[in-house]
């Protein structure tokens, strides 16, 4: 099957609701909403953490990154860690758990492997970026990092039902722009990103923000959220295994960043923030 014909056929499955979890992601999902659930008390948000090792493991190492523990006093209890970082980060961790858990049984691929560590790159850029930047909040472009690349995700997940959908020749299709010409193709992938996000109640602004670094959109001047994911995209070291066409070049949008910040400034900034970016990527790859 053609990919035009393969997106078509995933365009109409998420348009009609019909979107297929893994059993991992829906147990994500459902810790994920009763974390959201404002009956429940503290008490009930550290059993819970407590009960999924991965968000725990994430909870405290984002809690010992630098970034938010300025102290540099170790954080080793969910409780502790939950109190520093607050819920509003926990409840972003819990919904990029479920895009890490899209996958189900190919968690040990290695496209995946790449996709997540691409990700928790970018959410980590993101978060300094924004911080110091494009003065955007800084919690939201992390999150925003986390779980940008949640279509491909979701197109991995479904490749056993659609044989060849993302197999080494097709992932290097994906990056064509000659293979992705017509403009319907790019359409199908963001509708089918943009269902995945809206099920999973992800905040309009940061939906907004995704949707504008996969169409490659830049605005003026370039300090939005979308802007901020788009630098983060172009800076990381970590690239991802597909990517969405744009009619902007990666000289376009350094161009646009070198308008808020000149180029040895940016290697200045980016040298002092090696160590937060390498702080949250290991407490987010965890």
């Amino acid at each position: 099957m053609e990919k035009s014909a393969i997106l078509s056929a995933l365009a109409v499955e998420v348009k009609q609701g019909r979107l297929f979890f893994s059993t991992s992601a829906n147990t994500a999902i459902n810790i994920k909403n009763k974390l959201e659930d404002p009956d429940c008390n503290l008490d009930s948000v550290i059993r819970l953490i407590q009960a999924e090792p991965l968000l725990a493991a994430k909870v405290v190492g984002i809690a010992n990154s630098v970034v938010f523990n300025r102290s540099g006093k170790d954080i080793t209890d969910v409780r502790s860690a939950v109190s520093l970082i607050g819920m509003r980060t926990v409840r972003n961790l819990a919904t990029a758990i479920v895009v890490q858990q899209l996958t189900g049984t190919q968690t040990k691929n290695p496209m995946v492997t790449q996709l997540w560590q691409h990700s928790v790159h970018v959410a980590a850029l993101a978060q300094v970026i924004a911080r110091h930047i494009t003065k955007q909040n800084p919690d939201t472009a992390m999150f925003a990092g986390m779980i940008h690349e949640i279509s491909w995700f979701y197109l991995l997940s479904r490749e056993k039902h659609f044989p060849g959908l993302v197999d080494e020749s097709m992932a290097s299709a994906w990056t064509s722009d000659k293979d992705l010409e017509n403009e319907s193709e790019l359409e199908c992938e963001i509708q089918i990103g943009t269902a995945i996000l809206e099920a999973l109640s992800v905040p309009t602004p940061v939906l907004e923000g995704i949707v504008c670094l996969w169409e490659g959109y830049l605005a003026s001047p370039p300090t939005t959220l979308g802007d901020t994911l788009l630098f983060a995209n172009e800076l990381v070291s970590v690239k991802s295994p597909f990517s969405l066409p744009s009619d902007q070049t990666g000289d376009d949008i350094m161009r646009a960043l070198h308008s808020l910040i000149d180029e040895e400034s940016l290697k200045e900034f980016l040298k002092e923030s090696e160590h937060e970016v390498h702080s949250l990527t290991k407490a987010l790859t965890t």
